[in-house]
């Protein structure tokens, strides 16, 4: 029995079906996201004539690591290697690129994990109730894009401090928006708001801290899509870190798979340095973006984390202008890089370069070498923070040769390992007994689970078997449409 979904029901899914074929919907299952070059050749054709953030339903499709941007189909997983002369670090450094998803991120399959196994058990009636999606960030974007794909309402909560781009963006697919008070580290408003929600059982709370289709996605798809990387390297290369930033907790579910296979990887778990949960049992507001904390997420296995890397906000924005401002430019191509490198740079957002310096700091902590790859995630781009470039310019003026030599010297060249800490067995359980105080006194988990989540087999189970059942929906929903 599924762990996640609770009932079937079959007047729902019946009503839903016929309601998708009217609207040309079908879905994909989580494979075909692994492999979406096992398309039918009919979805595959039709593909070619829309667009990547087009809101057609046939881009569902197109939530995977592998879209070809060139021909509108599908290739191999999208990446780019960050060039040591930028690191300067021996260890390979490699991220795999969100903005190829629809919306420019990758969050719109967590969305999808979460929102998708609800409609087909007809737990979600897209006639009656609408998606609700808490988040810091991307996560809401990506729910209100599956949603207008999918014919549902979307309401989107998100702290009022967040870039001006994704309110925009919100209001013009339709989601009706909510603000919170705060910036990235309040997230607890956003939880008081979902409370305030709820009073209403026609809002269907899709919370990505707590929702494990959240992470099932990243374990079923993105974890893959790494191996995949990996096996283009050869032989001749050493898995030796995974980098994510807390968040939500979904992307790091990507090492729980890597881990697996390969048992001496290491994953690390970036956060602020402003808003030090992990680390210090800390709290405080930061400008990452994407990254929420001040708590432990539900669906974080913390068991798994070996280490946990601070990133000063401030070398973030830093960089962030170090990449794009043309002085920027310019400088990196003094250090080596050639053009496309320098270009590459682009596809790093805020929480992007903050996964980076994560990578930089371990690969120094634990001397990796030339044989050694450290994997991590490039979760958007900065096309979505062009509001925060245009701010820092007006806030510090334009930026010039001399501001570029002092943002390579510092928060790159000078990355150290401070901030960064090797859990021991006993202080991975200490994180994960923080969970007790938001989850179980505040949003009503039981204290029997928060002990099951200790055990390894109980995440083996959410994220191994799970997905078979969830796929097993889709497909029978699928042959309900055709049939309506």
């Amino acid at each position: 029995m599924s762990q996640i979904i609770k009932s079937l029901d079959q007047e729902t899914i019946k009503k839903t079906a016929a309601r998708c074929k009217r609207l040309g919907i079908t879905i994909p299952t989580f494979k075909q996201m692994r492999e979406p070059a096992s398309l039918p050749r009919e979805v595959l054709e039709k593909l070619k004539l829309v667009g990547l953030w087009d809101v057609n339903p046939l881009n569902l499709y197109r939530i995977t690591w592998k879209n070809d941007i060139k021909t509108g189909l599908f290739g191999g997983v999208n990446f780019v290697e960050i060039p040591a002369a930028l690191t300067g670090v021996k260890a390979r450094i490699i991220g795999l690129v969100g903005k190829y998803f629809p919306t420019g991120a990758h969050k719109v399959g967590a969305a999808f994990g979460c929102l998708v196994p609800r409609l087909v058990s007809g737990e979600f009636d897209p006639e009656r109730h609408k998606a609700v999606w808490p988040s810091t960030g991307n996560y809401c974007r990506g729910g209100a894009f599956d949603c207008a794909l999918l014919g549902c309402t979307a309401v989107a909560i998100l702290p009022e401090e967040m870039s001006r781009e994704r309110f925009t963006w919100l209001k013009e697919i339709g989601a009706e928006v909510i603000a919170t008070p705060g910036c990235e580290s309040n997230v607890k408003e956003i939880y008081d708001k979902c409370w305030e929600l709820r009073n209403d059982p026609l809002n269907i709370i899709f919370n990505q801290f707590d929702e494990f289709g959240n992470p099932i996605f990243h374990y079923t798809v993105t974890g893959p899509a790494i191996e995949e990387v990996l096996a283009r390297l050869g032989d001749s290369v050493r898995p030796a870190a995974y980098i994510s930033a807390t968040g939500s907790a979904g992307t790091i579910a990507a090492g729980d798979y890597l881990k697996k296979h390969y048992p001496h990887l290491k994953i690390v778990a970036s956060e602020a340095l402003q808003c030090p949960t992990l680390l210090m049992n800390g709290f405080g507001g930061h400008r990452i973006e994407g990254i929420g904390d001040k708590h432990v997420p539900w669906v974080h296995n913390v068991r798994n984390t070996d280490a946990v890397a601070a990133i000063d906000d401030e070398d973030c924005m830093r960089l962030l202008r170090l990449f794009n401002e043309e002085a920027g430019r310019v400088c990196l191509g003094t250090l080596g890089l050639d053009a496309q490198q320098v270009d590459s740079l682009s596809l790093l957002g805020i929480s992007s370069i903050a996964n980076l310096l994560a990578a930089i700091k371990t690969a120094k902590y634990y001397d990796l070498g030339e044989e050694d790859v450290i994997f991590t995630i490039f979760t958007d781009s900065v096309d979505l923070y062009q509001s925060r470039l245009a701010e820092l310019n007006a806030e510090r003026g334009a930026y010039h040769r001399d501001d570029a030599l002092r943002d390579h010297a510092g928060p790159l060249a000078h990355q150290c390992i401070d901030y960064f800490k090797e859990l021991t067995y006993a202080e991975r359980k200490a994180i994960h007994n923080l969970k007790y105080y938001t989850w179980v006194e505040q949003q009503g988990k039981t204290y029997e689970e928060i002990l099951a989540q200790w055990d390894p087999a109980y995440w083996q189970r959410l994220f191994e078997e799970e997905v078979i059942y969830f796929d097993h929906l889709i497909e029978a929903f699928n042959a309900a449409i055709a049939a309506a």
